[in-house]
């Protein structure tokens, strides 16, 4: 007699390692192609119904696996602070005219054909921009943003060049190329509350509807750098509190990731700094001006008063400020022209306009939620104090 086959789960370390790569990559890569990454589709591929069954019983995420593509809809949750990046080495933010040319040129391969030349595009989208109420040019910012949006669908695997280079569009109004198009990849790309909200703010207003408060937490905690108390109701907030030890081990089981709970709310710390499209603290003059401006400013407002122990993390480390404290938009300027006079010697070019490179540093800031801007107000929020020299040094003396 055949002594019963285990059950297929469990206790297979590498199934779980496995998994959890998988689930890491799908967070931050949500769109995934068999020509950019085919070990990583192989193994969503072998896992596919336990990674699907835990996106969504978890965080009402859906799972849809093709041949040669794999994607991740995020449906709970549209992340407010994480915008498309260009296909160029910078990998900047889309302008919003970059975002609109690649809207355009969505809807216009959306039917097919799957394959087609730019001149061709170009019409078919200067159609589409007509049904919109658009106003297309042929002025050099209007190739580039179309330019910009094209190469975007390329690295993306939408699009391919097979005669050719759009880029040359940019520079010769009379340029042409000739494209592969894939259709059934474009329909994968947009989520499912996008079908249902005509702007904007109504499409990030159906992403707080709470379906499922439990999964839009989560996905919150997931997609977002901070969860502040102040994002949730009072019931929701004393809800997460209560099953903070659930939360957090499900986010260690699927994600290796920490949750770091203080009094105003939750931070998700990952171990390996790899599971974010922007990290901070990070190098280069931005990331150095941004992290000594957070130093500067926190003891600008320090007091010698002990912090109370409702501002300390769960364990009493790191003592944090339990409110947000205002700053001119004026003074941070000043703060950042006297470290840029500082740090001129080793910093980049962006030093000699500290106007410029304060507007960089707070659109840094803003986008990890360290700061918020409110016209000339700068609100310190209180996860920047994390990052100050002297609380740095008091981690790292009680470990």
């Amino acid at each position: 007699m055949k002594p019963a086959s285990a059950p297929p789960n469990s206790a297979d370390p590498q199934r779980k390692l496995d998994i959890r790569a998988v689930a890491r990559h799908l967070v931050r890569h949500p769109l995934v192609l068999a020509e950019n990454d085919p070990e990583m589709l192989l193994l969503i591929r072998r896992h596919e119904r336990a990674l699907d069954r835990l996106f969504t019983q978890r965080f009402g995420y859906r799972l849809q696996v093709t041949a040669d593509t794999a994607r991740l809809f995020k449906s709970s949750v549209v992340a407010h602070r994480r915008p498309l990046l260009t296909a160029t080495s910078l990998r900047r933010p889309f302008s919003q005219r970059e975002y609109t040319m690649l809207a355009l040129a969505l809807a216009a391969v959306a039917a097919g054909p799957s394959v087609i030349s730019l001149r061709d595009l170009i019409h078919e989208i200067r159609s589409a921009a007509a049904d919109a109420d658009i106003t297309l040019t042929e002025e050099l910012t209007d190739r580039r943003a179309l330019v910009t949006a094209l190469k975007w669908m390329i690295q993306n695997g939408v699009a391919r060049e097979i005669h050719d280079h759009v880029d040359r569009y940019a520079a010769d109004e009379t340029a042409d190329a000739v494209l592969s198009v894939r259709p059934d990849r474009v329909a994968l790309l947009p989520l499912p509350a996008l079908a249902r909200s005509e702007t904007a703010p109504q499409l990030l207003d159906r992403s707080d509807q709470r379906l499922s408060s439990r999964a839009w937490m989560r996905s919150i905690l997931l997609e977002e750098p901070v969860l502040f108390r102040t994002d949730l109701a009072d019931s929701e907030w004393s809800e997460l509190r209560q099953r903070l030890g659930e939360e957090a081990a499900v986010f260690d089981d699927m994600f290796g990731l920490h949750l770091e709970s203080r009094a105003e709310g939750i931070m998700v710390i990952d171990p390996e700094n790899e599971l974010t499209d922007s990290r901070f603290p990070r190098g280069g003059t931005l990331g150095h001006a941004a992290l000594l401006l957070i130093d500067r400013l926190v003891h600008l407002d320090r007091t010698p008063a002990e912090v109370p122990s409702d501002c300390r993390t769960d364990d009493g480390r790191a003592p944090v400020k339990a409110s947000r404290v205002a700053f001119s938009r004026t003074d941070v300027i000043n703060v950042v022209t006297s470290l840029a006079a500082e740090h001129r010697r080793y910093w980049s070019q962006d030093a000699d306009n500290p106007e410029r490179l304060t507007g960089d540093v707070l659109d840094l800031l803003c986008d990890h939620r360290l700061v918020e801007v409110d016209g000339d107000v700068v609100w310190l929020l209180p996860p920047a104090w994390r990052y100050s020299v002297d609380v740095q040094y008091q981690q790292e003396s009680l470990l």
